[in-house]
């Protein structure tokens, strides 16, 4: 059983591999770690930090043997208020996450849903999900949103919660309703 560090963010939560025995180590590419130098917490990215149990961020150690020991739903907020990126479902339904993430938002949402799928973004793609995406082109003094639906499709309800969400208005969200709303 493996031991991962578990840490909040504003979109959800991750986890790092957690070592502080010798034993933990082989295997890692860290094997000339110190004992002294334990616990440590892997990145993920090919490098580790000392674990600090008093970060604001870090919520807990969990053991898990799964490839992904988090669930969907803690991995990144479902139906959060505060959505701002992240896919929706042709249900509705959204799944939060930062600019750099949607790849890895796909990959936990395929895999719950859809566990045989090869290409995540792709599968959801197919599937009728969309995503909102960061529109940030360097000069703007914010970062915006992009609402992106692969086929050119948008549900009845996906267009709902976009309303919620105060995206209604956005030309590329007109432009999918106005293609769409026949078919409703």
């Amino acid at each position: 059983m493996k031991k991962y560090a578990v840490y909040k963010s504003e979109t959800g939560q991750y986890c790092y591999r957690y070592i502080d025995t010798m034993r933990q180590l082989k295997g890692t590419g860290f094997e000339t770690i110190t004992e002294d130098k334990l616990p440590i917490v892997l990145d993920g990215k090919g490098g580790y930090f000392s674990f600090d149990p008093n970060d604001s961020h870090f919520v807990e150690l969990i053991e898990s043997d799964k490839p992904f020991p988090l669930p969907l739903e803690r991995m990144f907020k479902h139906n959060d208020p505060a959505f701002h990126l992240g896919w929706i479902s042709p249900d509705g339904e959204t799944y939060s996450c930062s600019y750099t993430n949607h790849n890895r938002c796909a990959e936990a949402i395929a895999r719950t849903f859809y566990p045989s799928s090869k290409f995540p973004e792709m599968t959801l793609h197919r599937k009728g999900w969309i995503e909102v995406i960061d529109s940030w082109d360097g000069r703007e003094r914010r970062h915006g949103q992009y609402v992106h639906s692969e086929t050119g499709k948008i549900t009845r309800k996906q267009s709902d919660k976009l309303f919620d969400l105060g995206l209604y208005n956005k030309p590329e969200v007109q432009a999918l309703i106005n293609s769409c709303e026949s078919d409703w």
